[in-house]
């Protein structure tokens, strides 16, 4: 008996053995919740954060990282930086096609990057890439990109939508219109969109990675309400969905059947102001304006310890954080508000529009903000505009004071650089600064973390005394999980990679 006990014991063991190294189960639809409905579908057009969760799965890059923000290979197998980091050799991983099946090269590449380029094209991709020079074939797998000087970010920038390849044939053929029938090298391919109600992707069978796309079906659908995202997760009608409101975190953390997952995030939120015209061209308004805001008691009313209270583009997650510098939140002080309304010929407060997205959180913050305001005569009028339209006003710089944030980015140069410096992509306030650029561009060529973070440190104290952006909150990073998701990986990025994942029947 003790013998057959220990053999059966044995054999329970062996099952177990193999039952865990199974592979995982193939098939079934996966239904993500997104907070807005996606703009643009592609990457080297896109300028919305939401945009990215689709694009984990639709495209491949040049690299990814992962969850300790570590730089990994994908569509490059390897690389060699040379000539003093002004030289990126990679090599490519061979077998590869994209969706309308022409081959991915080093030709492809090079298609890609003068994409990205092309002034004419207009893609905001071009900050991030401007200090290419070059883009040698060197062999049909090998390609090497030469940089007009060091750019410590790059790779981590080729982790993201620079390093997105898409077909180059059908980027010819379609121009512009790319962003309506995506072409990647991802391992789920492009069915439809209906816009405002949901985007579908499917299984490509011929990806490179036979282990990623256990899924058959992917269906992202956009609720700007995060009460109606939440709910439609517990009807079973969800898988997971990307952003969840504070006010039910605490719930959520003893919820017998969602999975609550959070991390520190790599994420900015707050107001940008448009320094082209008034009120805010007048930098004493800006301040006026920066000074009647509480940060800690928006964060304690809104987001509890959901969020950290902000001063700059470096939240905890970031190698630039620092306490003796990020500690340092501005405080409300009412006198100086008067004081500075004064001396921008304003002593009675002035008027601005305040554009938000129409979530509940937004118009939370919003009428907190309001209500700050007016208590030194500041009269802020909210106005709600659907999220798609709010990003073309933010390009074409029709706005006021617009709240919307940043999803942050590994290295700190993507927090920062193209948001801040003169003419930068993103730069959406129109600000300027000939020392911010001095020191932004300085941190792009150091290789040393504590020299950067010095750079970046004396560019914050620029930005806090010149005001083009109010920084106000840090979010914490926060996934929720419904019962038949299972092998997801959640990492500070906030990106829904569906690569490894699978459903439970």
């Amino acid at each position: 008996m003790k013998r057959s006990g220990v053999m059966y014991v044995a054999l329970l063991i062996l099952v177990a053995a193999a039952i865990s190294t199974a592979a995982p189960p193939r098939g079934g639809t996966l239904r993500a919740g997104l907070n807005a409905d996606p703009p643009n579908l592609d990457p080297h057009q896109s300028s919305a954060a939401v945009d990215r969760q689709v694009f984990q799965n639709l495209y491949d890059k040049l690299v990814d990282i992962n969850q300790n923000l570590e730089i990994v290979p994908m569509l490059a197998t390897s690389w060699q930086i040379a000539d003093g980091g002004r030289t990126y050799t990679f090599k490519l991983r061979q077998g590869v096609v994209f969706h309308d099946g022409t081959p991915f090269t080093a030709e492809a590449v090079k298609a890609n990057f003068e994409r990205m380029l092309d002034k004419s094209f207009g893609s905001p991709r071009f900050s991030e890439v401007n200090l290419v020079t070059g883009v040698q074939v060197v062999d049909p797998y090998t390609v090497r990109i030469t940089l007009e000087k060091p750019f410590s970010p790059f790779l981590a920038t080729l982790s993201d939508r620079a390093g997105m390849m898409v077909s180059p044939a059908a980027a010819q053929r379609l121009g512009k219109g790319l962003a309506r029938e995506p072409v990647g090298t991802g391992p789920y391919k492009f069915v439809e969109k209906r816009p405002q109600e949901r985007i579908i992707l499917e299984r490509f069978d011929r990806h490179w990675d036979s282990a990623a796309g256990n899924i058959e079906r992917i269906i992202y659908r956009p609720f700007t309400d995060e009460n109606v995202r939440l709910a439609n997760l517990r009807a079973g009608e969800l898988d997971i969905i990307d952003q969840v409101g504070p006010t039910d975190i605490p719930k959520l953390r003893t919820d017998q059947t969602l999975r609550l997952l959070e991390r520190s995030g790599l994420e900015w939120q707050g107001i940008h102001l448009n320094l082209a015209g008034p009120p805010f061209d007048n930098k004493l308004l800006r301040q006026a304006f920066n000074a009647a805001i509480d940060r800690r008691t928006i964060v304690k009313v809104v987001f509890g310890d959901t969020a950290d209270s902000a001063n700059g583009p470096f939240p905890p997650a970031m190698f630039t954080y620092s306490i003796p510098v990020n500690a340092r939140i501005p405080e409300r002080n009412l006198d100086l508000v008067r004081q500075k309304l004064k001396d921008g010929g304003m002593s009675n407060g002035f008027s601005f529009t305040l554009k938000i997205p129409p979530t509940r959180v937004s118009q939370q913050v919003a009428q907190i903000i309001q209500s700050m305001a007016a208590d030194v005569g500041i009269k802020v009028n909210i106005e709600l505009v659907e999220f798609g339209t709010l990003l073309s006003q933010l390009d074409t710089h029709k706005f006021e004071a617009v709240m919307l944030g940043w999803s942050g980015r590994p290295d700190p140069d993507g927090n920062i650089y193209a948001h801040f410096v003169t003419g930068g992509g993103f730069n959406y306030t129109s600000y300027g600064n000939a020392r911010l650029d001095t020191l932004l561009d300085a941190a792009r060529i150091l290789t040393s973390p504590d020299q950067r973070k010095r750079a970046y440190a004396e560019g914050m104290d620029l930005l806090t005394a010149d005001v083009p952006y109010m920084f106000l909150w840090w979010p914490k990073q926060y996934k929720v999980l419904g019962p038949k998701l299972q092998g997801f990986v959640h990492n500070s990025d906030g990106m829904m990679r569906f690569r490894s994942t699978w459903l439970t029947p």
